[in-house]
């Protein structure tokens, strides 16, 4: 499955960018060899007969440049521009300098040829009107292949970025998976795992309840749900590592992986706060408002993502045997009905009105205070409690430190080259422009038939995509609707709901070398799915729109 969704988005990515190239040529988007007349006004008296270079401001109607670009600025524009004048070569170049003010397509032209802040044309004919002013007609630099530059761009930066993340991660991991050494000889994992053992016996069947891989997923599963990202990392990669000596069919991913990986997928943190900061940056008078709806939407999606990996790891059903299936799968089936029956007695007697606001009752002050102490406290208490376990249970604790934190550099830097596939073929995808001429045109089918803001419908698609993409969209919608509004809301919610599905298949499984990973993707995006719909249902519900 994960194969043919990389092919495609490479595919759709290469084809999109393509599509979109082809029609800019034919229309002549870029005005390519095409004149167009300004006037420029210099710092001193113009020579004209003189070789040399003068400085001035030109100024751009804007009648002259929507007719030029098909664009609809309201008013003229002026930069800052060089005109070199060489009588000896015959040419006469000017150098347009980017400014704020510059329109987004002459950006975008700019950053095309190589250097963002300036943009080149030749200066065919002038008309003086002063000593210090005249009415030129000039030729900007041609401009082709836009979108097939940005996807050669993305994907040598991306491959870069992909590779600092991998060597970003040998740290922290050597670092937890040395402190879980120890805790994992002095017996205080095994103990941990007795604890949730009738959880997990029901979850992952196949695990014996005190092997290695529990205590692992024990761990990674609560740091997530702290928000201690750099700390669940590791954990997850140590689980899947422990989940895969049990894996009796090497590459292949287990009913266990993909139940671990649905988990995961899902993001149910308690405190987003990475969501809560960006809105604070942003002025939002209760920053925190989004933590009941978040804690919803991602309850929705651990659900949904743990249902699916249990539903579909018992496919596919031989014929004849469906009876058999419904035996086994009763009671799971008793339960979604169930589930579906709550959220709809819910909605009529709004039940879920009253336990979201159960989570805005603290204040954003106090909750700050709250989420700033967790913060700083749990990384040295986790620390602090592993490590001291073991040297009362008389471990060696700095040996097994080392043993652990060797484990941490070999699987941070084995995943480097299934990381930079998977951030590849994604950065060829959205930079190709699949995303936004392609996907979301057929996903608003769907996503307007059930009240989805348009405005909010990029959030929702780039978020199992891109963390850091997911960040930058929620931070400019914020910045536009602002952290209050619906609109506002619902972004921060979505962000606080779900994860980036595709890295962290490619992480985990990459751990690993898992290639085959059955139903994994397809629990995992039905997991976003149930998060993005459980956090549109709630904000809907709480605050209208």
């Amino acid at each position: 499955m994960l194969n043919y969704v990389w092919l495609s988005l490479i595919i759709l990515g290469i084809a999109s960018a393509l599509y979109v190239d082809l029609s800019d040529i034919s229309t002549n988007k870029y005005h390519n060899n095409e004149p167009i007349t300004i006037d420029i006004k210099f710092a001193s008296n113009f020579a004209p007969d003189s070789s040399g270079s003068y400085r001035g401001s030109a100024v751009i109607d804007a009648k002259i440049y929507n007719k030029a670009y098909h664009d609809s600025i309201r008013s003229a524009f002026s930069l800052p521009v060089i005109l070199s004048i060489n009588h000896k070569e015959g040419t006469a170049t000017l150098l347009f300098s980017v400014t704020d003010n510059t329109p987004a397509l002459w950006k975008t032209m700019a950053e095309t040829s190589g250097d963002k802040d300036k943009i080149t044309a030749k200066l065919t004919s002038f008309q003086t009107l002063n000593p210090e002013t005249i009415k030129a007609t000039v030729i900007l630099e041609e401009i082709t292949f836009v979108k097939l530059k940005d996807v050669t761009n993305e994907t040598i930066n991306i491959a870069g970025v992909a590779v600092k993340i991998a060597l970003g991660l040998i740290g922290i991991m050597a670092l937890w998976l040395g402190v879980m050494k120890v805790a994992e000889d002095a017996g205080l994992i095994n103990k941990l795992a007795n604890v949730i053992k009738p959880v997990t016996k029901k979850l992952f069947p196949d695990v014996p309840p005190d092997h290695p891989a529990v205590g692992a997923m024990l761990m990674n599963i609560s740091a997530n749900m702290l928000g201690l990202g750099n700390a669940a990392t590791p954990f997850g990669l140590k689980a899947m590592e422990e989940l895969d000596k049990l894996n009796p069919n090497k590459g292949t991913a287990t009913n266990a992986m993909v139940t671990f990986l649905a988990i995961n997928t899902a993001g149910l943190t308690l405190i987003p706060a990475t969501a809560i900061a960006v809105r604070a940056a942003a002025g939002s008078s209760d920053p925190a408002i989004i933590i009941g709806p978040s804690i919803f939407g991602a309850t929705c999606a651990t659900i949904t993502g743990i249902v699916a990996a249990k539903l579909f790891q018992k496919f596919p059903v031989r014929k004849g045997e469906w009876k058999n299936w419904w035996q086994e799968n009763w009671k799971l089936t008793v339960f979604i009905i169930a589930l579906a029956a709550f959220f709809l007695i819910a909605t009529i007697t709004g039940l879920l009105s009253i336990i979201g606001s159960l989570f805005t009752f603290i204040g954003p002050n106090m909750l700050k205070t709250i989420m700033k102490i967790l913060s700083t406290i749990a990384i040295p208490f986790l620390i602090a409690i592993f490590i001291g376990y073991g040297a009362f249970k008389k471990v060696n604790v700095y040996d097994q430190f080392i043993e652990g934190a060797k484990e941490g550099f070999n699987i941070a830097v084995r995943i480097i080259p299934y990381l930079v596939a998977m951030l590849v073929a994604i950065g060829i995808f959205r930079a190709g422009g699949a995303l936004d001429n392609l996907f979301i045109p057929v996903v608003r089918i769907f996503t307007d038939a059930v009240g989805m803001p348009p405005e909010a419908l990029p959030m929702a698609l780039i978020r199992p995509l891109s963390g850091s993409g997911s960040l930058g969209v929620m931070a400019e919608i914020i910045s536009v609707y602002g952290a209050d509004s619906f609109i506002g809301v619902l972004v921060s919610t979505f962000f606080g709901s779900t994860e980036t599905t595709f890295y962290v298949l490619a992480v985990y499984f990459g751990a690993v070398n898992i290639r085959r990973t059955r139903h994994a993707l397809v629990a995992g995006l039905l997991a976003d799915v149930a998060g993005i719909l459980g956090a549109l249902f709630i904000v809907k519900l709480l605050f209208g729109t």
